[in-house]
C-alpha cells in the first residue's frame, strides 16, 4: 500500500512544478512598476514564513527526540526478557493459567502459597460471530477478538502477570488447549515474557509436578492445526449456511463434519426403506442321549451342502429326514479356546462402551469425565483427578502406571491372573499418540472406595459408575485370557447333518474383572458366552430328536445408528477426532437434521433435505473420504509436515467455485409448489405441496383466496401420506365447534376445526388445575425465549396470572400434605417427585 501511494504521489509534484511557468506568465503580466512593491511583500512574506518555518522544525525534532529515547529504551527492555526470571522485581510467586475453574481448584491445593491458579474458563479469543473473520485474499488471516465477557478474565490475567515471575499456561494437552494457551500468550507477552507452556495428563501431585519440571513452549504446530480446522469451519459454515437461509429457511447450520454424519443417518434410512425383507427357515432340534440332560441342536448340512433352507417347503423335507431317520453322533471335537481382553479406553471407546452398557449419549460421557480429570473431593485426600486426560486416540500406559498395576493385579487376584510380561496393544495408524490411554490416575482408589468417597457429591451415582467402567476396563486389559473347553458335536441324520455345541470356562480371566459390549444387542452377547453344558458324548451314540420345529423368518434391514454404533462409524471412517464425536452427534439433534426415538438416531425431514441439496451442491465436501483425507492433513499441519495456508488454498479454491455454482441452482425449497393429485375440498383447486417452517405440508394452490391446508408425513423415497386431524372433545368457546390439535411454531396447540372461518386457539391442558383458587385457568406447557420448556398457568395473557413451574405439574397429591398435584422433574440422575407446598420428595429410577 505505502509504494501505491508514493507513485500517486510522485506525477502529483510534478503537475505542481510544471504550473511554475505559469505564476511567472501571470507576474509578466502586471505593470512594472509594481515591481518593487510586489519584491517588497514578497520579502516581507518570506521573512515572516522564516521563523515559522524554523519553530515548525524546531517542534518537529523536539517530537522526533523523545520517540527516539523510547525507542533506545526499547533495546535494554529486551534484553532484559532474556534474563532469567529471578532478576523481575516481582512478589516471588508464578501464575499458573488452566481452563475451568474446577481444574484450577484442584491445582491449586496441590501447589500452595507459591503459585496463584486462575482459570480462562474456555477460549479467551476466537473469530467474530458477526462476520466470517478470515481474509481469504490475504493467505485466509483470521481476525481474532475477545469473546464477550473474556475482557474481565483477561484483565485480570494481566493484572496478575505484572507482579509474577514466570507464567505457566496448562489448558488441557490437545489441539484446543494448545490454541487456548497461544491467545492468552498473545495477551500476555507484553507484559511478561516469561511464559512457559506445561502439559498436565493426569491432575494429581506427582503429575503436575512432573509436567512443571518439563516446561516447553507453545506448540505452534498444534496452533497451526487447530486455527486451520477452525478456519475451515468457518469458511463452511458462514458460507454455505447463508444459502440455505435464503432457500430453505433461516437458522440452518452447515457443518464440515456435522453435515457428513447426517449424511450417513440419511443413507441408512434409504437403506432401510429400500430394503427387501427375504425369508427363511432354520430347523432346531431338541437332542437326548444316553447320558442325560436333553441339548439343543441345529441343522447345518443338507445332501451334503450347507443347510439353507427358504421356504417352508424345503424345512418340511428335512423335518422329514430327522423323524424318519436314525441319527447317529458322527464327530466330537474338544479344543480349549481364549478369549483375550481388550485394551484400555481410548476416547471412542469409551463413549461406545458407556452408552451401550451404562445408557449415557456421548456428551453426557465427556461431561462427567471431564469432571473425574479435573478432581473431586477424596476425603482426607483432598480434591483428587481420578483419570487421566480423557481425549486420546493412544492405548499407551506409562511405566510406573504398568508397574503400579501388576503389583495391584498380583496382590489382588494371584499370580495366576498376571502375564509374564505386558500385554501390549496395537494403536491405530491414524492416532496421534499424545498422551496415554484412559485410566485411573490410582489404581488403588477402587469403584467401591469411590463410591464411598462421593457419597455426598450430587451426581454419585453417574460418576462412580463411569468411574467402574474406566477402572475395570484398565485393570482387566493386564490379566490373563479367558479360557474355555469348547466341545463341538456333529450328528448325522440320513442326508441331513445336525450340529451342537457347548463350552464350559475352565479360567475366567480378564472376565472376573471386566466384559466388553461389542455390540447394541447386549442380551445375544450374555447368552452367546453364558456356559451351555453338553452331556458326556461319544462318537457312535445313538441319538433320538424328541422336538423337531421348523421356524420360519425374516432377513432384517441394517438397523438405525446408536450413540455407540454411529461413533464406531465415524471412527472408522476416520471422520472427526476424539474431542470431537461428542459434539458431532449433540449438533445433528440440536440443529433439528435428527431425533433420537427408542435410543437411536431417526433423520428428519429437515436434515434429508438439507442433506440432498448440499450433497448435490457440494458432493466433494459430503464425501465421507474427503473428510477423512482432511483430517489426515490436519494430522500433517501438526505434525509440521504440511503448511496450514496452503492446506486452506487448496480446499478453498474449488470450494469457491461450488459456492458460486450452488448460488445460483440450488432449489428455492422456500418457493416451490410440487403439484400432487389431492383436491381441495374447499374450493376444488388442486392443491400442492409447499415447505414451512414445520417441515412439508399440503396447501390449496388458490392462496391467499382459499387457505386450506393438511399435515403430511413424507418417507424417504418422496412419496407421502396425509396425516388425518387428532381431533378432541374440547368444544370451541366461540362456535361450539370440536377443537383439533395442530402444530406451530412453538409446539402444539388447540385450533378451532371451523378454521379459517373461526380463529380461536388455546393451550393444550397438561391435566392439572391453576393453583390459585380464584383463577379459573389450567397449566400448559409453556416455551420461553431461550426455547426452554416451562409450565404456566392458561390465563397468562388474559390475567396476567403468574403460576409458573420450571418442573412439569402432574396430577397426583401429595402423601402428606394432600396438596392436588406434585412436580416431576427428569434429568439424566434419575425423576425426581416432589411436592410443591412441604418438602416431600421421592426418586425414581434413572431415565436411559
Amino acid at each position: 500500500m505505502a509504494t501505491a501511494a508514493k507513485k500517486e504521489k510522485k506525477p502529483a509534484a510534478k503537475k505542481a512544478v510544471a504550473k511554475k511557468p505559469a505564476a511567472k506568465k501571470a507576474a509578466a503580466k502586471k505593470p512594472a512598476a509594481k515591481k518593487p512593491a510586489a519584491k517588497k511583500a514578497a520579502a516581507k512574506k518570506a521573512a515572516a514564513k522564516k521563523p515559522a518555518a524554523k519553530k515548525a522544525a524546531a517542534k518537529k525534532a523536539a517530537a522526533k527526540k523523545p520517540a527516539a529515547k523510547k525507542t533506545a529504551a526499547k533495546k535494554p527492555t529486551k534484553k532484559a526478557a532474556k534474563k532469567p526470571p529471578a532478576k523481575r522485581k516481582s512478589n516471588g510467586k508464578s501464575l499458573l493459567v488452566v481452563e475451568s475453574p474446577a481444574k484450577a481448584r484442584t491445582i491449586g491445593k496441590y501447589l500452595g502459597s507459591k503459585f496463584m491458579v486462575r482459570a480462562s474458563v474456555g477460549h479467551v479469543k476466537d473469530l467474530p460471530k458477526s462476520k466470517i473473520g478470515v481474509d481469504v485474499d490475504n493467505e485466509f488471516e483470521p481476525e481474532y477478538v475477545v469473546i464477550g465477557d473474556k475482557k474481565k478474565v483477561i484483565d485480570e490475567l494481566q493484572k496478575i502477570a505484572k507482579k509474577v515471575d514466570q507464567i505457566f499456561l496448562a489448558p488441557d494437552p490437545d489441539r484446543e488447549g494448545e490454541a487456548i494457551a497461544w491467545h492468552i500468550a498473545e495477551e500476555l507477552k507484553e507484559i511478561n515474557p516469561n511464559i512457559r507452556r506445561v502439559l498436565i495428563n493426569e491432575i494429581t501431585k506427582k503429575g503436575i509436578a512432573a509436567a512443571l519440571e518439563k516446561p516447553t513452549e507453545v506448540n505452534t504446530d498444534k496452533t497451526n492445526a487447530q486455527q486451520a480446522r477452525r478456519i475451515l469451519d468457518r469458511l463452511v459454515g458462514y458460507t454455505i449456511s447463508p444459502i440455505l437461509w435464503k432457500k430453505v429457511r433461516r437458522g440452518l447450520s452447515a457443518g464440515r463434519v456435522q453435515s457428513v454424519a447426517v449424511r450417513l443417518l440419511v443413507e441408512r434410512e434409504i437403506q432401510i426403506a429400500a430394503f427387501n425383507a427375504e425369508e427363511y427357515w432354520t430347523v432346531p432340534v431338541v437332542c437326548v442321549g444316553p447320558n442325560p440332560p436333553p441339548f439343543e441342536a441345529k441343522v447345518n448340512k443338507w445332501k451334503g451342502e450347507k443347510a439353507d433352507p427358504k421356504d417352508e417347503a424345503s424345512a418340511t423335507a428335512i423335518a422329514d429326514e430327522l423323524k424318519n431317520g436314525k441319527a447317529v453322533v458322527s464327530e466330537v471335537k474338544k479344543r480349549e479356546r481364549k478369549r483375550r481382553p481388550q485394551p484400555p479406553f481410548i476416547t471412542s471407546k469409551l463413549q461406545q462402551d458407556a452408552a451401550r452398557k451404562l445408557r449415557y449419549s456421548a456428551k453426557r460421557t465427556m461431561a462427567l469425565a471431564q469432571r473425574l480429570y479435573e478432581g473431586v473431593e477424596i476425603g482426607e485426600d483432598g480434591p483428587v483427578g481420578l483419570i487421566t486426560y480423557m481425549r486420546t486416540d493412544s492405548t499407551r500406559v506409562s511405566d510406573d502406571a504398568m508397574a503400579a498395576l501388576r503389583t495391584f493385579i498380583g496382590d489382588n487376584f494371584g499370580s495366576e491372573y498376571l502375564p509374564e510380561k505386558p500385554n501390549e496393544y496395537k494403536t491405530s495408524k491414524r492416532a496421534q499418540d499424545a498422551h496415554e490411554a484412559i485410566r485411573p490416575t490410582n489404581v488403588q482408589y477402587t469403584p467401591e472406595f469411590i463410591e464411598k468417597a462421593l457419597a455426598d457429591h450430587p451426581e454419585v451415582r453417574e460418576l462412580s459408575r463411569l468411574y467402574r467402567l474406566i477402572w475395570q476396563r484398565f485393570v482387566a486389559a493386564q490379566m490373563m485370557p479367558a479360557r474355555y473347553d469348547q466341545t463341538t458335536v456333529d450328528i448325522t441324520c440320513g442326508e441331513a447333518g445336525v450340529r451342537a455345541t457347548g463350552q464350559i470356562m475352565k479360567f475366567p480371566g480378564y472376565t472376573k474383572v471386566y466384559e466388553v459390549q461389542e455390540t447394541d444387542d447386549a442380551a445375544k452377547e450374555t447368552a452367546d458366552r453364558k456356559d451351555k453344558t453338553l452331556p458326556p458324548i461319544e462318537e457312535g451314540m445313538a441319538i433320538t430328536f424328541s422336538e423337531i420345529k421348523p421356524n420360519q423368518h425374516f432377513t432384517q434391514p441394517p438397523p438405525r445408528f446408536s450413540e455407540a454404533s454411529l461413533v464406531k462409524e465415524l471412527e472408522e471412517r476416520g471422520i472427526g477426532r476424539p474431542s470431537t464425536y461428542a459434539s458431532i452427534l449433540s449438533t445433528i439433534v440440536d440443529r433439528g437434521y435428527s431425533e433420537k426415538k427408542e435410543a437411536r438416531f431417526f433423520p428428519t425431514e429437515l436434515g434429508t433435505l438439507v442433506n440432498e441439496l448440499l450433497v448435490e451442491s457440494f458432493p466433494t465436501i459430503l464425501d465421507s473420504k474427503f473428510t477423512a483425507r482432511m483430517e489426515a492433513d490436519l494430522d500433517l499441519v501438526e505434525d509440521g509436515e504440511r503448511n496450514w495456508r496452503q492446506l486452506l488454498g487448496d480446499f478453498y479454491d474449488p470450494f469457491k467455485d461450488r459456492l458460486e455454482l450452488a448460488k445460483e441452482n440450488m432449489r428455492d425449497v422456500k418457493r416451490e409448489e410440487i403439484p400432487t393429485d389431492h383436491v381441495c375440498e374447499k374450493c376444488e383447486n388442486p392443491m400442492v405441496i409447499k415447505w414451512g417452517r414445520n417441515g412439508s405440508f399440503l396447501a390449496c394452490s388458490g392462496y391467499p383466496d382459499c387457505r386450506n391446508t393438511k399435515e403430511i408425513a413424507k418417507h424417504p423415497d418422496g412419496s407421502f401420506e396425509i396425516v388425518p386431524m387428532e381431533t378432541t372433545d374440547e368444544p370451541c368457546e366461540t362456535c361450539s365447534a370440536p377443537m383439533v390439535v395442530k402444530r406451530g411454531r412453538y409446539g402444539s396447540f388447540l385450533a378451532c376445526s371451523k378454521y379459517p372461518e373461526c380463529k380461536t386457539t388455546k393451550p393444550i391442558p397438561i391435566g392439572v388445575d391453576c393453583p390459585k383458587g380464584d383463577c379459573p385457568g389450567y397449566m400448559t406447557a409453556k416455551r420461553s425465549k431461550r426455547g426452554r420448556t416451562f409450565y404456566g398457568c392458561s390465563n397468562y395473557a388474559k390475567t396476567s396470572c403468574d403460576s409458573v413451574y420450571w418442573d412439569r405439574p402432574i396430577p397426583e397429591p401429595c402423601p402428606v400434605c394432600e396438596h392436588p398435584f406434585m412436580l416431576k422433574k427428569e434429568t439424566k440422575r434419575g425423576i425426581t417427585i416432589r411436592c410443591s407446598k412441604c418438602e416431600y420428595k421421592t426418586s425414581e429410577d434413572p431415565v436411559d
